[in-house]
């Protein structure tokens, strides 16, 4: 309505937005669907258990559960991939126990930084994304740090 009472054709304006969001969506294909292939092969490969034996001895260590293994390798790789692994481990352990409070705030916690540069970056043709894709990661690491430690906390309530 304030559009409207502003004199803007509101309905046009609409259309040329949608049309504008369609070839959005059609330039962000090849870059989805890239960073989606990739993930299956990481996943089908056996590559994800492989990562995870190999981070078992270095999280361990630091009281990180291996169990949440899986979740710390594919957040910044996908959400759904990660949202699949939090749902599993709620499943198994609950969402009250300190793996469930841990699943849970690393999932609330840190985002999917490939996922984000991918599409983000390629949808405005950024192609030197400098350090991006080192803070985006370091802030996931800070992310699983204080994860870990309220995963300890809880576990001491």
């Amino acid at each position: 309505m304030y559009g409207a009472l502003r004199g803007v054709k509101v309905y046009e304006s609409f259309v040329e937005g949608a049309e504008e969001g369609i070839r959005l969506t059609f330039r962000l294909a090849p870059f989805m669907m890239g960073i989606l292939i990739a993930l299956g092969i990481f996943r089908d490969s056996g590559a994800l258990e492989v990562l995870t034996a190999f981070l078992i001895p270095i999280l361990n260590p630091i009281g990180f559960p291996s169990e949440a293994i899986p979740l710390v390798i594919t957040r910044p790789i996908s959400g759904s991939a990660s949202l699949g692994v939090t749902a599993e481990l709620l499943r198994h352990h609950g969402p009250d126990s300190p793996i469930g409070y841990l699943a849970s705030t690393i999932q609330g916690s840190t985002d999917t930084t490939f996922y984000v540069l991918t599409v983000y970056f390629g949808s405005v043709g950024i192609t030197k994304t400098r350090w991006a894709l080192p803070v985006g990661l370091l802030a996931d690491v800070s992310a699983f740090t204080m994860s870990t430690l309220i995963y300890h906390w809880n576990g001491m309530l």
